[in-house]
């Protein structure tokens, strides 16, 4: 399909980009967050709907370079989630400028319209242009608190690992274009199929590309840069980060690895296996000694990472949605933890957990929010937490993954001791301080919209099984 024929498929990105630039421009004259925020807000409500409306096909567009199927309408879905909640905590923080939010939002519209347009890339080279869109805005968003010495120190290591890794998995894309001669993944999966290739310098190209998906999605040893780049970025960007990019990378993952290179999965799932235990290892073991909470949930997110993983390695139908599934209730969980971040430390000015003490007494609505998302992602039951870890546990037993789900569920009895240290602190030590400040209205509807999302799944997952089935199709 043509260029021309093709752009009624893309009106969710045009929508985001008509109002990212206007956003741009009018922040020029208008200082005010609030009414910034708002008109971000509404940009990406109009996005939604028009993507609601919109049919997908499985159509390839723009001469096969993206594809309208439901498997990129289920994460553009997700994104836009993301975006609109992680707007509504911006306008709630209180440390940006009043200067400086017309740019902020025209970044964050901008980083939406990238992820949204690699999730649907069907061409290596589409996926590494759209990737270093995302990259870049990112970087410039960690840093953006330009006066902090943290914020700055973040962004510098972000964009070091970034840059590392992206030039690893641009070389894995030219040994595949020199053994395929050409980047689309539709005629590499047709020649990968019909045999006569050479499979193990694919395997070495994919390995290779795996290294620069391994850092976006947090895994290890490429997740270094995660707990300078948390602490160091504005608390929204922390949580945009943390799950933005990372639901990103593993759609990669899943449309690469196991749509069109499945030939090659016995050649490379041992490997994935151990970056996943791995992840989840190093990231709960590293998570026990933190006293900073968002150093804490940034190796926390590690953890998660490698829990998401195990539906991959899996590699199976249930895989497939087991990974959607948990991706789903992770954006959920983290959201709303970072967001109980912000609302608290708005108040205290302090992101320690000595100083979350006591915190019940002076904010019971803020520590009862907190704590449901802490034990949500420490997978306690009912809430969705739990039915994300079961289903990939489940996928991994019935694929024969053993071991990766017996290291599962080790990992997540020991991630529960730091889950629940955090709620100690707040219900079981005196406060040092009685002083509450105002909430901001959009920072408490994030929220309320967060916690009543990890309720309702958990509770009643099967409209969002559905939802996930209809999408798992790519």
């Amino acid at each position: 399909m043509n260029a021309i024929e093709s752009i009624k498929y893309i009106t969710p990105e045009l929508i985001l980009l008509v109002f990212s630039l206007s956003i741009l421009i009018c922040g020029l004259f208008i200082r005010k967050n609030n009414v910034l925020g708002v008109f971000s807000l509404v940009g990406v409500i109009f996005a939604a709907l028009s993507l609601y409306q919109s049919s997908a096909t499985s159509l390839p567009i723009f001469s096969n370079l993206l594809l309208n199927d439901p498997f990129a309408k289920f994460f553009k879905e997700i994104f836009l989630l993301i975006t609109s909640v992680v707007i509504l905590i911006s306008m709630g923080y209180k440390a940006f400028g009043e200067e400086d939010r017309g740019e902020y939002y025209f970044l964050l519209l901008i980083v939406t319209i990238a992820m949204m347009l690699v999730v649907s890339s069907n061409n290596l080279l589409m996926i590494y242009v759209a990737f270093e869109l995302v990259s870049l805005t990112s970087y410039i968003l960690v840093g953006f608190l330009k006066r902090d010495a943290l914020s700055s120190e973040g962004a510098l290591k972000y964009f070091l690992f970034g840059a590392l890794s992206t030039g690893i998995m641009l070389y894995g894309i030219s040994f595949i274009y020199g053994l395929f001669g050409t980047t689309d993944l539709s005629v590499i999966s047709v020649a990968l199929t019909a045999g006569g290739t050479n499979n193990f310098i694919a395997l070495i190209s994919l390995i290779l590309i795996l290294a620069g998906m391994a850092f976006k999605c947090a895994l290890v040893p490429f997740h270094m840069w995660v707990p300078d780049a948390y602490q160091g970025a504005p608390t929204p960007i922390t949580a945009f980060i943390s799950v933005g990019p990372k639901a990103v990378g593993f759609a990669i993952l899943l449309r690469v690895f196991l749509k069109n290179f499945f030939p090659l999965f016995n050649g490379w799932v041992d490997l994935v296996t151990w970056v996943s235990i791995l992840t989840m290892t190093v990231g709960n073991i590293t998570a026990l000694t933190q006293t900073n909470i968002k150093r804490m949930l940034g190796y926390s997110s590690i953890a998660q990472a490698g829990y998401i993983l195990i539906g991959f390695v899996a590699g199976t139908a249930l895989g497939i949605k087991a990974a959607l599934f948990y991706l789903l209730v992770y954006t959920l969980m983290n959201l709303g933890a970072f967001g109980c971040v912000v609302l608290i430390s708005n108040s205290i000015k302090s992101d320690l957990l000595e100083d979350y003490a006591g915190l019940y007494k002076r904010d019971p609505p803020a520590a009862f929010m907190l704590a449901v998302f802490l034990l949500s992602l420490s997978g306690i039951p009912p809430l969705a937490g739990f039915l994300g870890k079961f289903f990939v546990f489940a996928a991994a037993i019935e694929a024969k993954f053993i071991l990766i789900a017996v290291v599962g569920v080790i990992n997540s009895i020991i991630a529960l001791y730091y889950y629940v240290r955090v709620i100690k602190y707040m219900y079981l030590e005196e406060p040092k301080a009685d002083s509450i400040e105002p909430k901001s209205l959009a920072l408490q509807a994030a929220l309320i919209i967060m916690l009543a999302g990890v309720l309702v799944v958990g509770l009643c997952p099967y409209p969002f099984f559905n939802w996930i089935a209809a999408s798992s199709n790519f």
